[in-house]
């Protein structure tokens, strides 16, 4: 078998296995769609559910994931940036910085049914804030915090290095480097991190379920020991019941309205993530 041959076996061999991904994605999201959009209506989005999920709308499961989100965002965010600035301002290359870079992705291969474990063990158990909003978003805010932190010091680290320097011949101190030069040329970078870190906790389930939502009897949280109704633990109780039509057509309702959220923020991402390329390379 000589060299060419070789090739075309590996170029078909990738090119089908990248079909086969391609087509799984488009049967996916076309079932979703072709089941979902029936079920969507003009309150779809403003009206509460009813009769137990099957009929009514989304909207308390809505905004109950949109806190998730928000609040998980504002907590890990400080966190990533902080530790983005130290690895790549203060700390110099070497073990101890590609430990902790490590970590970052080990972090961010943990099952997240052990966040949850682990997550309502800490924040439930031991901080006493029990099964509610709170609890899943300090989980989430630990969750999406690699995908934050890769982010922004993808970010950080693009930025040419005359930048620096510039700010070095001026006789800028580090920590004035740091707010006039580095967070301003790193926006893009940190607004693709975040709008990455809403999507992946939008997509997150097992974490949450057990730790944060409920699925009827609570609107919106009067407190902050109050659980809150998702779409995620929505779309899962309504699949369970099988057997009733209207359950899963809501069902497929809500995952649609999910993934079109995931969609946008993840769109939104590439944007930005654009624009810190086209600013690498000016």
């Amino acid at each position: 078998m000589n060299e060419i041959t070789t090739e075309k076996i590996v170029l078909a061999f990738i090119g089908g296995v990248t079909f086969l991904i391609a087509a799984l994605l488009f049967f996916i999201l076309s079932t979703l769609f072709l089941k979902g959009v029936p079920v969507l209506h003009a309150g779809f989005l403003f009206e509460e559910s009813g009769d137990f999920g099957r009929a009514g709308g989304i909207f308390y499961q809505s905004m109950g994931t949109l806190i998730l989100m928000g609040v998980a965002v504002l907590l890990s965010l400080p966190v990533a940036l902080g530790s983005v600035l130290f690895q790549t301002e203060y700390l110099e290359t070497g073990k101890f910085k590609t430990f902790l870079t490590q970590l970052t992705y080990i972090l961010n291969a943990t099952p997240t049914i052990l966040f949850g474990l682990v997550g309502y063990l800490l924040f439930g158990v031991y901080l006493d804030t029990g099964v509610s909003w709170v609890t899943g978003s300090l989980i989430l805010a630990v969750m999406i915090l690699p995908t934050l932190q890769v982010s922004i010091r993808e970010a950080v680290e693009a930025l040419p290095e005359k930048y620096r320097e510039a700010g070095m011949a001026l006789g800028l101190s580090r920590p004035t480097q740091i707010y006039r030069i580095i967070l301003p040329q790193s926006f893009y970078g940190m607004v693709t991190g975040v709008l990455l870190g809403l999507a992946r906790a939008a997509g997150e389930t097992a974490a949450i379920m057990f730790t944060a939502t409920t699925f009827s009897g609570i609107r919106l949280p009067q407190s902050f020991s109050d659980p809150v109704p998702t779409l995620q633990t929505h779309i899962l109780v309504l699949a369970q019941e099988a057997a009733n039509p209207e359950s899963i057509a809501q069902a497929w309702g809500a995952g649609l309205v999910l993934l079109g959220l995931v969609f946008l923020l993840t769109l939104m991402a590439w944007i930005f993530r654009t624009r810190v390329v086209m600013e690498s390379e000016l």
